[in-house]
């Protein structure tokens, strides 16, 4: 399909540059029921489901993955995506035409110069769409820690904070407003962005009425931010991402799909990871592995009934998944009146909520 299908344009006055508080309070896009469309809260989602319906949660743990640092006389930004082995990361980083195989960046912060710096990486590899290879000059039990204390965390590109040393660092709750309040496992470096509008009164409310909620994790990766710069989809590259699902997982939402309950997704990568794992007959199996799975217009879904996703930017992989998912003219235009009532788009806005119309 062409790219342009999926652009249209945005104020870049309704772009987040933090959540509202308390997360439930954003805004919810009810598009639950097909052919109408209701403006709600997230803290009305329990009044949405009904009884007996699955949540399906990414519990993956954002993990510091931005990294300040200078080679030479020359300043660096560096996000790293995908892990090579414990000491080794592809990573993206600005800035990044001078830099050769044995370069060393030292890595900063505010209180700590590039001269006083124990924290640096080494360039291994450059290649072209895969970015750059560093290897860390830390054992691998060491760099949680060093990430800890050098990395900020890797918000997308239209969101802008201050770098170390520019003023007001770190001024806004990154650490904590990026991260869903279920996360467990570390190893995303971006933030399954749907799940930031649960609180504990959400989750205690849908305990109440009977929804059940299963976990599966999905390491996010900064590709998931990346444009689609092909004039046509066919020719995009997918990065691939880490994911599991464990035996218990599948055999919960099997057993809901056969007695007929709704698989409600909690945002893009909790559906990435589900279709990765279905057979053509909609049974869900056990994962443990890559996926790279690129869902456009056309596709036909094995799992899901419903999603929970947030607003995507224009000719994205995230945009032509939910309009795969709910329908292109539907999604045109729920993005016309989402924009017209003043929603809160991308990772830190407001949500919504769709049917899936496209099943097997």
């Amino acid at each position: 399909m062409r790219v342009d299908f999926f652009d249209f344009d945005l104020d870049k006055s309704l772009i987040a540059k933090e959540p509202v508080n308390p997360r439930d309070a954003s805004k919810l896009l009810d598009l639950s029921i097909e052919g109408e469309i209701h403006d709600r809260h997230f803290y009305d989602l329990p009044d949405i489901l009904q009884k007996g319906d699955v949540l399906v949660f990414n519990d993956t743990k954002v993990i510091p993955a931005r990294l300040y640092g200078k080679r030479g006389d020359a300043l660096v930004e560096v996000t790293l995506y995908h892990p090579q082995d414990g000491k080794s990361w592809w990573s993206f980083i600005k800035n990044s035409k001078r830099l050769k195989p044995e370069d060393v960046i030292s890595f900063y912060t505010d209180e700590i110069k590039p001269g006083s710096s124990d924290f640096s990486a080494q360039v291994k590899e450059k290649n072209g769409e895969d970015g750059v290879l560093i290897e860390f000059n830390c054992e691998p039990d060491k760099l949680g820690a060093y990430l800890e204390q050098y990395g900020s965390m890797p918000l997308p590109p239209y969101i802008k904070r201050d770098k170390p040393g520019q003023g007001l660092w770190n001024r806004y709750n990154d650490k904590e407003n990026y991260q869903t309040v279920y996360a467990k496992h570390e190893g995303a470096v971006a933030a399954p962005t749907a799940g930031l509008h649960f609180t504990p009164r959400v989750l205690e409310a849908l305990d109440k009425k009977g929804i059940e909620r299963v976990f599966l994790t999905l390491h996010v990766g900064a590709g998931t931010f990346l444009p689609v710069k092909s004039e046509d989809t066919k020719d995009h590259k997918m990065h691939a991402e880490y994911g599991i699902i464990t035996p218990e997982a599948a055999e919960r939402i099997n057993r809901a799909k056969k007695e007929g309950r709704r698989i409600v997704a909690v945002g893009t990568t909790s559906v990435r990871l589900l279709e990765s794992a279905a057979d053509e007959n909609g049974v869900l199996h056990p994962f443990a592995g890559e996926t790279d799975i690129f869902i456009t217009p056309g596709y036909k879904f094995r799992i899901i009934d419903m999603i929970i996703t947030n607003f995507h930017l224009p000719k994205s992989t995230l945009f032509m998944l939910i309009c795969a998912i709910a329908g292109s003219e539907r999604m045109k235009e729920a993005y016309k009146h989402a924009m017209e009532q003043k929603y809160r788009f991308y990772s830190y806005g407001d949500s919504s909520i769709l049917k899936c119309v496209n099943k097997i």
